[in-house]
């Protein structure tokens, strides 16, 4: 046990190290990005660079509320500090709607009022910035998007961040060969419609576990139907889950019932069956008044 514990420190340690680069050279692509859309007059250029520079901000949030997240419980803060990764996520969700919305209003604008465009100074950055893309999604993957909502949020926005550069290269060359400067609109609107959608989809995750709700993958009737069948107990009066993040699941749980319960062999259930890690068990005392009401009835 005492080894797995500083091999997590270590390997949180490398991974806190790989999102600092990434957001380095997520910044200074931003940088690259803005200045070859400002010469080439390229819209999407400059939507690839926003996304690219929430990017970098949503890493860096990331890294924060990670170190934040890891400090131990206190006497004010009964449950530690997990949840400030979730809050990061919602911030960064939110943001991505609002960069998302800006750059659908920026094309449709861009549509009315059409300024001429350079193809080559859009493909040549497009190109570098699908590089530095697939890097970064490398180095948000190896610092444990498999384990955690923020890095795998950040994951997958790099991800999405290569595909749009991808459009980006499409949009200039079809500008060289045919002078069709209505892809370049489009491709912005393609890249804004990639952005909200992952927004959306990370604002949802984090205000369901804000609001305390049960995890989507957790039936309450499975839970019971496996405490009844296994245990000998008289009813399962109440199930409350929620979760503290994107990884650790709390369940309540009050049972009623006349025997003496292995109250560990319950949480060892509730664990191995349902992947939840904390259980709070109340058994409540079966009254003798009903029984009695029955008997006397007969």
């Amino acid at each position: 046990m005492e080894h797995n514990h500083a091999h997590s420190h270590v390997d949180d340690s490398q991974s806190n190290k790989q999102l600092t680069i990434a957001v380095v050279i997520n910044a200074l692509l931003t940088v690259v990005q803005i200045i070859g859309g400002v010469f080439s007059g390229s819209l999407s250029l400059i939507a690839d660079a926003l996304h690219n520079l929430s990017d970098a901000g949503a890493i860096f949030i990331a890294l924060v509320a990670r170190k934040i997240g890891a400090r131990p419980s206190s006497l004010t803060h009964h449950f530690g500090y997990k949840r400030a990764e979730v809050l990061a996520t919602l911030f960064n969700s939110s943001t991505l709607i609002v960069v998302g919305v800006y750059l659908i209003f920026e094309s449709v604008s861009g549509y009315l009022n059409p300024e001429p465009v350079n193809g080559w100074i859009i493909v040549w950055v497009a190109a570098f910035a699908l590089l530095i893309d697939l890097a970064t999604a490398f180095l948000t993957y190896r610092a444990g998007a498999n384990h955690s909502m923020n890095i795998r949020a950040a994951f997958i926005h790099n991800v999405s961040d290569a595909m749009a550069s991808i459009v980006v290269i499409i949009a200039g060359t079809l500008i060289i060969l045919y002078q069709w400067y209505v892809v370049d609109l489009i491709a912005t609107v393609f890249i804004s419609v990639y952005v909200i959608y992952h927004g959306a989809l990370l604002l949802k995750q984090s205000c369901t576990i804000l609001m305390q709700a049960a995890p989507e993958n957790i039936s309450t009737s499975a839970i019971s139907h496996a405490l009844n069948d296994k245990f000998n107990i008289e009813a399962v009066v109440s199930i409350k889950l929620w979760q503290l993040d994107d990884k650790e699941c709390y369940c309540e749980l009050v049972i009623s019932s006349r025997n003496v319960i292995v109250l560990n062999e319950i949480k060892d259930l509730l664990h191995n069956n349902f992947n939840i890690e904390n259980t709070i068990i109340e058994v409540q005392p079966i009254t003798i008044k009903a029984p009695l009401t029955r008997s006397l009835k007969k």
